[in-house]
């Protein structure tokens, strides 16, 4: 057999590799690293199944599966997670964004569409723990006339926050700022219209049964919070229904982890005065994001 390693028989046994180490996505994994060694786009990828691969090639891309092959994800291998079609900036430190967050982006989105002025009027808009910043900036890009508040309490999603909305060019309308969940972000009555937040949900007894690339490698702050997976999320809540938090009829986004917390979040929401509370699915059907409103009147 040839000794020759094409870019398809690297692919082939890099998938092979992968998956004996637990990646759910072994031939996702295999092309992406691949095309960041080679520096081709996917689809050049599957047009270049043939070509051989340099020695200095291969031992860059030995070097990458390595890492993957431990465990540590591919985005922080990459430094980037796509969202909302926005390359995002990644590194160890910051949660990694998730296709299910986007849902907090919809829902917002709906309720801005919902009003009779539509995506037009010059909203204010919370992000509540951002982390890479991926909410508020899409958000940003869809709402021009909007103003964010983008808040986190550790240093780097600060800082990857600040670059990814100069990246995306909505520096402009998201203030990042240092706060932990709302607490001093603003005193004006009704600061704001809509309030996001995908806050650390997960009970810490369920943290050590989590994948080992989330357990071992993304930072635990951005992921557990108590016995309940509530100790960020109730005093969130308490303090978005403080008349100085959200406009009247403005609304409130979390996004949680199954049903059970989903209903436990919806009492304290209706306990908190919030009306129209409702869970939203994820496309898996798994109860993602519950939502609600502050009362009017």
């Amino acid at each position: 057999m040839s000794e020759t390693w094409t870019v398809l028989r690297i692919l082939d046994w890099t998938r092979g590799f992968l998956e004996t180490k637990g990646s759910l996505t072994p031939r996702l994994d295999a092309e992406l690293l691949l095309c960041r060694v080679l520096g081709l786009e996917r689809i050049a990828l599957y047009t270049s199944y043939d070509r051989p691969l340099v020695e200095a090639e291969r031992q860059a891309y030995r070097e990458l599966v390595r890492r993957r092959g431990t465990g540590e994800p591919t985005q922080y291998i990459l430094g980037e997670q796509e969202f909302w079609s926005i390359t995002m900036k990644v590194e160890p430190g910051v949660l990694i964004p998730r296709p299910e967050t986007e849902l907090l982006v919809e829902e917002i989105l709906e309720a801005a569409r919902a009003l009779p002025q539509g995506v037009a009027t010059p909203f204010r808009v919370a992000d509540v723990g951002t982390g890479s910043g991926c909410v508020a900036i899409a958000l940003a890009t869809e709402l021009p006339n909007a103003r964010f508040v983008a808040t986190d309490i550790e240093a780097i999603p600060l800082r990857l926050a600040r670059e990814n909305a100069e990246r995306a060019g909505v520096h402009d309308r998201v203030e990042v700022q240092v706060a932990d969940g709302l607490s001093g972000v603003s005193m004006e009555p009704g600061a704001f219209d809509f309030i996001a937040s995908n806050p650390p949900y997960i009970p810490d007894g369920e943290f050590e049964g989590l994948m080992k690339p989330v357990r071992d490698f993304e930072p635990r702050s951005a992921l557990t919070a108590g016995p309940e997976g509530l100790d960020v999320i109730k005093p969130l809540i308490e303090a978005a229904a403080e008349p100085t938090m959200l406009s009247p009829g403005g609304t409130l986004a979390l996004e949680v982890s199954d049903q059970a917390q989903a209903d436990k979040v919806m009492a304290l929401l209706e306990n908190s005065g919030f009306v129209e509370c409702r869970i939203r699915l994820d496309y898996s059907g798994v109860p993602r994001v519950v939502v609600a409103r502050a009362r009017i009147g």
